[in-house]
């Protein structure tokens, strides 16, 4: 007799919804993701909140949806250039009223929790938002057990204020992606890669940013990394105009070249085409390549797909992270295509690797076959007694790479049942 167990870190998947996109949230593929963030709220100056297309029937319709998925619903302040409204409602003078205001409009609605996105994010503003965070903490304690905080944090800034106040959140959700841009003594590099492959900037041979990079940034400050995600992109960049510029790592003169953000579907149905493709195995991270007649319409597209839907989430395996954000859930819907959420789909194969493909006797022996994920690591084991939970190894630190693994045992059936369990980490 055989049975058979699977183990893999369980992985927060919280995912953004911006009031104003035109997918219903009725849409989401909730399979595998464990919250939804309503972006957003606005902090005014004076301590107020702008609904900024939240409340009413849009947060009544959203906290029902999300759950009645079975889900978490969080509610969002900030966003992109949203630092001056956060100083002036988080002095002295006004962090009481716009923490009372945050919190009344989450129970209001029945959100579980609140975000914060404060964009951009100063060493001048250290000492208010501190503040803000602990004072808001006591308030959503307040409204009753379990109730959220979360963040979406900067890559590469201020480490070290979160690392001083961890304890506050549930969730610190770092913003790994916009890692590149056409800057004055910056090459072309990609929006969101898994690593820096050691590759230097030549005008300072700096380390490119990367999502490991900016992990390290965290957990070298104190950060645990159990409260730790990774941002996931939903969208590309596109890199022209250069001219000449088609891949990863080139520099230029004149003119320089532009960046433009689409969508996951919009690189997919314009751009992508299967000879344009191609992975970087040093940045674990993929883009496409496309030369034009004309060089200042060559194209460099750096984007996340499943395949970087893998790699991430065996690297926040591996690394005891907690989770995997994304940015942002419309960004890979499509109403005529199957799956509607491609990248939703690719995480949940991930999520859901490994799987148990086969289990047969041969000559004897006992041959077992599992499915693994690229940089994935897996221990094989067995018992005889489940409740004593006494688990030998079989075979350890098994690499993955995306194809299914086959490992032997030679007892056989044995003279007692024996359960299996494949684990990663191993």
């Amino acid at each position: 007799m055989w049975l058979f167990a699977l183990r893999a870190s369980a992985l927060w998947l919280t995912g953004y919804y911006p009031s104003y996109v035109s997918m219903p949230v009725t849409a989401v593929d909730f399979s595998n993701v464990t919250h939804v963030i309503h972006f957003c709220l606005l902090a005014g100056a004076n301590g107020s909140i702008t609904n900024n297309g939240l409340g009413g029937s849009a947060s009544t319709s959203f906290v029902k949806t999300v759950h009645g998925a079975g889900r978490q619903a969080i509610v969002c302040v900030g966003g992109a250039g949203s630092q001056a409204g956060f100083e002036g409602a988080t002095t002295s003078a006004n962090v009481t009223n716009f923490v009372a205001s945050l919190t009344n409009f989450a129970g209001t609605y029945g959100y579980d929790g609140v975000d914060i996105d404060w964009e951009p994010l100063s060493s001048s503003d250290v000492h208010q938002y501190t503040n803000f965070v602990q004072t808001l903490r006591a308030a959503l304690n307040h409204l009753g057990s379990g109730k959220l905080l979360t963040v979406a944090a900067p890559a590469y800034t201020q480490a070290a204020m979160y690392a001083s106040i961890q304890s506050q959140f549930d969730q610190i959700n770092i913003m790994t992606y916009d890692l590149s841009g056409p800057y004055e003594g910056w090459v072309t590099w990609f929006n969101s890669p898994l690593q820096d492959g050691g590759y230097t900037f030549p005008s300072t041979h700096g380390l490119v940013p990367s999502v490991n990079g900016a992990v390290n940034n965290f957990t070298s400050a104190g950060i645990a990394p159990g409260k730790l995600g990774i941002g996931l992109p939903f969208y590309g960049y596109v890199w022209t105009g250069g001219p000449g510029v088609t891949a990863p790592r080139q520099g230029w003169t004149t003119p320089v070249p532009t960046v433009s953000e689409p969508t996951y579907q919009s690189i997919i149905k314009n751009y992508y085409q299967p000879a344009r493709y191609h992975w970087d195995d040093a940045a674990q991270a993929p883009y496409l390549s496309i030369t034009n007649t004309t060089a200042a319409n060559d194209m460099f597209i750096s984007y996340d797909d499943a395949a970087a839907c893998e790699v991430k989430v065996s690297y926040a395996r591996n690394h005891g992270l907690g989770g995997i954000m994304i940015w942002e859930l419309s960004q890979d819907y499509s109403a005529s295509s199957s799956p509607t959420h491609p990248l939703l789909h690719a995480l949940d194969q991930s999520l859901a690797t490994p799987r148990i493909l086969s289990a047969a006797l041969q000559g004897g022996n006992l041959v077992l076959s599992f499915s693994t994920l690229p940089l994935a690591s897996y221990r094989v084991a067995w018992t005889t007694d489940l409740a004593a939970g006494n688990w030998n190894t079989l075979s350890n630190n098994i690499p993955g790479d995306g194809s299914p693994v086959t490992i032997s045992d030679p007892a056989g059936l044995g003279s007692a049942a024996r359960f299996y369990r494949v684990q990663t980490p191993p």
